[in-house]
């Protein structure tokens, strides 16, 4: 069998990155929860960036929250009437929203976003030495920096979860409403009637593990960025298309640990 070598080059290097990403990763999260515990803490700066990742995306998720939920309806509006089950309908669209749809789409328009935003400050204060001059002056650039975001993502993930599902909740009801006449009072009761704590926890718990995820991986990849402006833009990219395919797996683990626990 003949290989070729310069293929055999490439796959070799795209796994020595692989694993040395994974290494950056695990050495990170060591440092975050090190940095974190000790005193002096960043309490001026965390609630900064809380407004920075969390206050400034609520137009963006928002949006798409609403969009979500209205088509979600209108899609699945006319199978559903098809089948008989039009009834059905508010409490098909709140089990989606809030077990799946709502954190899962949340989480990964937080990742093109706040990942990149994350990435791309830390990579633009790496090339540029601010990095190097905090830490000449005496002041810890990783817990001022790092451990912040991380910790702000983490804490502004589910609340944008939530705030998503409610927005999804309302799109979903117009939706409804575009065809048939639907009261307000009878839709939300039917839509509490289907959501059971079984439901909320599982789901609200995994949003955590989503936040901590994009803060730590915009984070790494945006303060070992090099190459100057061209290293903080492969930076910015990299962290979203990681933070996005880490958020999958994320979602696909806590889904079958549920599923075992019988929360499905």
């Amino acid at each position: 069998m003949i290989t070729d070598p310069k293929t055999e080059n490439i796959f070799s290097k795209s796994l020595d990155d692989f694993f040395i990403g994974v290494a950056e990763l695990a050495r990170f999260s060591v440092a975050v929860f090190k940095e974190g515990v000790k005193p002096p803490y960043e309490f001026k700066e965390v609630l900064n960036q809380c407004y920075e990742i969390g206050i400034k995306s609520f137009v963006l998720v928002g949006v798409t929250a609403f969009i979500l939920g209205l088509v979600l309806v209108m899609q699945s509006r006319p199978t559903m009437i098809e089948f008989g089950a039009g009834s059905y309908l508010p409490a098909m669209s709140s089990v989606s929203i809030v077990r799946e749809i709502g954190p899962l789409v949340t989480a990964l328009i937080c990742a093109g976003k706040i990942g990149s935003g994350i990435s791309a400050e830390l990579g633009s204060m790496k090339v540029t030495e601010q990095i190097d001059a905090m830490e000449v002056s005496g002041t810890n650039p990783f817990k001022y920096l790092v451990a912040t975001r991380i910790l702000a993502a983490t804490l502004m993930i589910p609340i944008l979860t939530v705030y998503a599902d409610f927005i999804s909740l309302i799109g979903a009801f117009t939706g409804s409403n575009i065809h048939d006449d639907v009261n307000l009072h009878f839709y939300f009761n039917r839509v509490f009637e289907a959501l059971h704590y079984t439901d909320m926890i599982p789901s609200f718990t995994k949003t955590f593990f989503f936040g901590f995820t994009i803060g730590l991986v915009g984070c790494t990849k945006g303060y070992n960025s090099r190459k100057g402006t061209e290293g903080v833009g492969k930076a910015a990219n990299l962290s979203v298309v990681v933070s996005m395919v880490g958020v999958i797996i994320i979602d696909m683990v806590v889904t079958q640990i549920t599923s075992m626990l019988g929360y499905l």
